[in-house]
C-alpha cells in the first residue's frame, strides 16, 4: 500500500502509533504550538500518524477525510472553554492488518523520531522489565504476528534497517514508570525471542528510548463536544477531543536523529524525569484511580463527582500524605501542593471525565501505579494503611464486576476474565488476590500485604454500609 504523500527532503518527521484522544490533545498539540510560533525550521517538523489495530478506525477515517486536522476544547476549572484548529498531523496512515502504511513511513529517512501511545498494558511488561507471553497477542506477535508495538516495531524498524534510513529515536508517550527503559528493555527481550539478531544489535546501535512523563486529562469525547465545537467555531468536526487546560510534559533530552525544539512552547527537557514520574504516578494516576474505584462503588458517575464527595476525597487525600509523600521524600516537588493541584483538577466539573474511563485497566494500574508504594512503607516499617484502601477498592469494585452489577462495561487489556472469578469464587478472595504475582510481583502472598487489604476492605464494607443507612448511596 503505497503512500501518496511522500515527504520532501527537508521535512522532519515523527511518525506517531495511536491516534487516539491522549495523544491529540497533548503531544500533537505541543508540535502544534511549536508549528505556529516557531521559526521556518520548527516547522519543518510534522506528524504522519497511524494505528496499530482497526479498533480505532471509525476516528482515523475521521481524521483522514479532514486531512489530520481536528478541534481540541480545553476547559478550565471554572467553566473557560476555548478551541483551537490543531494541524500537526500531516498524514492520516491507512490502516491495514500488515501496517504497510507505517512501514512504509518508518523506513522514510526524514522519520526521525517513532512515537507511540498504546496505555500501560500495551507493554506487556511484569515488574522485572520481562515480558509476558501468557496474553494471547503477545504469544502471537513471538511468532512473527503484528498486533502489538513490539511486532508492529519489528516490522518497522527491519525495512528501516534493510533501507539504511538510518537511526531513530523511539519515544513511548504512555503513563509507565521509567517507559523509555522498560520499553527498549522489553524491545530488546522481544528481538531476542523472535532470533531477530541482526535487528536487535541494529536497534541497539541506532535507536535511542528517553523516558518521559506526560499529563494532561483527556476524557473520551461525548456527542457534546462536537455539538459545541459546532456552535463556538462553525466547523463540523467529525473527530474533535477535549481537555482539562493543564498540561505538562517532562522528557529526557536524549534522542539520537533530532528532536523539535519543544522547549519553546513549554516542554521541560531535563537529565532525568524520575522525580516527576513518581510524582505523577503515585499521586494523580494511582489518586485517579482510587476516585474512580470508589465513586463507581457509590453509584456516582463522573470524576469531578467522587472529588468532591467528602468521603472519597479523603481516600485519596489521605492515601498521599500518610503513605506517598513519605516514600518520595525528599523531592524537588512540593509534593504537598502537587496533591492539591491534582484534586483541584479532579474537581473540574466540565471536564466530565468518566469513571468508566479511569476505572479501566486496574490490572495494570496495581503493580504500576500503587504496589510501589506498598513496598516503600514495608522498607521503613510503616503500615499502609492508607494505600491498602486502593487495591481493597479495587477488589470490591472486582466483585461487584463478577456479579453483573457495574453500571457499564469494564475494560482491561490484561486481566483474564476466567482467573479473575476463580479468584472472587475462591475460600478467601482478599487472599487470593494479594497472592496475585501478577498484581504484587515479590510481594504477592506477603502476610502485611494481606493483613493490611483485608483490614481496608472491612473498611470499606463499613463504608458502604454506611452510606445506604445514611441515603447517601446512589442509584
Amino acid at each position: 500500500m503505497a503512500l501518496s504523500h511522500t515527504p520532501g527532503a527537508d521535512e522532519r518527521i515523527i511518525l506517531h502509533i495511536g491516534t487516539g484522544s491522549f495523544h491529540r490533545a497533548h503531544q500533537a498539540w505541543y508540535l502544534h504550538k511549536l508549528r505556529e510560533t516557531g521559526t521556518d525550521d520548527d516547522r519543518k517538523w510534522s506528524i504522519s500518524a497511524g494505528n496499530i489495530r482497526s479498533d480505532m478506525n471509525p476516528t482515523h477515517e475521521a481524521l483522514a477525510s479532514q486531512g489530520g486536522r481536528y478541534t481540541l476544547e480545553t476547559v478550565t476549572p471554572q467553566g473557560e472553554r476555548a478551541y483551537e484548529t490543531v494541524t500537526s498531523i500531516t498524514r492520516v496512515l491507512p490502516w491495514s492488518a500488515d501496517l504497510a502504511s507505517l512501514v512504509e513511513a518508518g523506513s522514510w529517512p526524514q522519520t526521525r523520531i517513532i512515537a507511540f501511545t498504546v496505555t500501560e498494558g500495551g507493554y506487556y511488561l511484569d515488574e522485572h522489565n520481562h515480558l509476558d507471553p501468557s496474553y494471547p497477542d503477545l504469544a502471537a506477535d513471538l511468532e512473527g504476528g503484528r498486533t502489538t508495538i513490539y511486532g508492529a516495531l519489528a516490522a518497522i524498524l527491519d525495512a528501516r534497517r534493510q533501507a539504511g534510513a538510518g537511526p531513530v529515536t523511539l519515544q513511548t508517550c504512555d503513563n509507565l514508570r521509567s517507559n523509555g527503559e522498560r520499553f527498549h528493555s522489553g524491545f530488546i527481550e522481544f528481538l531476542d525471542k523472535r532470533g531477530l539478531g541482526e535487528l536487535k544489535q541494529w536497534v541497539e546501535a541506532n535507536t535511542k528510548s528517553p523516558c518521559a512523563m506526560v499529563d494532561r486529562i483527556t476524557p473520551r469525547p461525548l456527542p457534546e463536544v462536537r455539538a459545541r465545537v459546532l456552535e463556538a467555531t462553525g466547523e463540523d468536526d467529525l473527530c474533535p477531543v477535549m481537555g482539562e487546560s493543564f498540561i505538562q510534559w517532562v522528557i529526557e533530552d536524549h534522542f539520537v536523529a533530532g528532536r523539535p525544539a519543544w522547549e519553546k512552547v513549554g516542554v521541560e527537557l531535563v537529565e532525568s524525569v524520575l522525580p516527576y514520574e513518581e510524582a505523577k504516578i503515585r499521586i494523580l494516576n494511582a489518586t485517579h484511580s482510587c476516585i474512580a474505584w470508589a465513586g463507581t462503588l457509590v453509584g456516582l458517575r463522573y470524576i469531578h463527582e467522587g472529588t468532591h464527595d467528602p468521603e472519597i476525597r479523603k481516600f485519596a487525600y489521605d492515601y498521599v500524605t500518610e503513605d506517598v509523600i513519605p516514600s518520595l521524600s525528599p523531592s524537588p516537588l512540593d509534593l504537598e501542593k502537587y496533591r492539591d493541584v491534582v484534586l483541584d483538577r479532579f474537581g473540574n466539573p466540565y471536564i466530565q471525565d468518566t469513571n468508566q474511563r479511569v476505572a479501566a485497566d486496574g490490572f495494570s494500574k496495581i503493580p504500576g501505579f500503587i504496589a510501589p508504594t506498598f513496598r516503600d512503607c514495608f522498607a521503613r516499617g510503616a503500615t499502609p494503611a492508607a494505600t491498602a484502601m486502593l487495591p481493597a477498592l479495587f477488589l470490591r469494585f472486582l466483585e461487584r464486576w463478577g456479579a453483573g452489577e457495574l453500571p457499564y462495561e469494564y475494560q482491561d487489556g490484561v486481566f483474564d476474565p476466567a482467573a479473575t472469578r476463580a479468584m472472587l469464587g475462591s475460600a478467601d478472595p482478599v487472599e487470593a488476590f494479594c497472592a496475585d504475582r501478577g498484581l504484587w510481583g515479590q510481594l504477592a502472598g506477603e502476610p502485611k500485604l494481606v493483613l493490611a487489604v483485608r483490614t481496608a476492605a472491612g473498611r470499606i464494607d463499613q463504608w458502604l454500609a454506611s452510606r445506604v443507612a445514611s441515603g447517601k448511596q446512589h442509584a
